[in-house]
């Protein structure tokens, strides 16, 4: 139950600094995205369902604050933070450069999905232009916040949180 708790307000707490602090800290109208980086982290920490379950609240959030369409950042997410979890298994904890590439992945393949099913489709193709105007600084901002708050996820994760991560390792959890 503890858990549980600590996870609902780490996302909670997350989101809050998304939608306030990150606004402030933004670089030529480039925010870091905050979210990511909490379900990749989780997803990396706790396992696929975790990073599943991460994944689906932080975009749940997201969409009832500033989506247009109900449920599209809450998919996203809800991917990003199940395919973070495959690499569970070759995760070392001291190690910050595997959080840091799958950071970079799952910010690039977010910002392709937001351009492909919220711009293309409404005929705007300029790719390039998004590319490079957003998607890189974005990604590359994102990943310097990962090195940053990943430790601070990592301690909240093996302080509070252990109990959860013996569940997710066990046999009868979904994998």
């Amino acid at each position: 139950m503890k858990s549980k708790v600590v996870f609902f307000l780490t996302v909670v707490v997350c989101f809050l600094l998304q939608s306030t602090v990150m606004d402030l800290i933004s670089i030529g109208s480039v925010t870091p995205n905050l979210m990511l980086v909490l379900c990749v982290s989780m997803g990396l920490m706790r396992g696929r369902k975790s990073g599943l379950w991460t994944g689906f609240l932080s975009g749940l959030l997201v969409d009832l604050f500033f989506g247009s369409i109900f449920g599209f950042y809450a998919l996203i997410y809800m991917y990003i933070g199940y395919l973070s979890g495959y690499a569970h298994r070759i995760y070392y904890d001291d190690d910050v450069k595997v959080p840091m590439f799958l950071t970079a992945g799952a910010d690039l393949l977010y910002n392709l999905a937001v351009y492909g099913l919220q711009f293309l489709l409404r005929g705007r193709l300029g790719l390039r232009t998004y590319l490079y105007r957003i998607i890189i600084p974005e990604m590359f901002y994102t990943v310097f916040i990962t090195l940053i708050v990943y430790r601070l996820f990592r301690y909240i994760n093996y302080r509070y949180m252990n109990i959860a991560r013996k569940e997710s390792e066990s046999i009868w959890v979904l994998k």
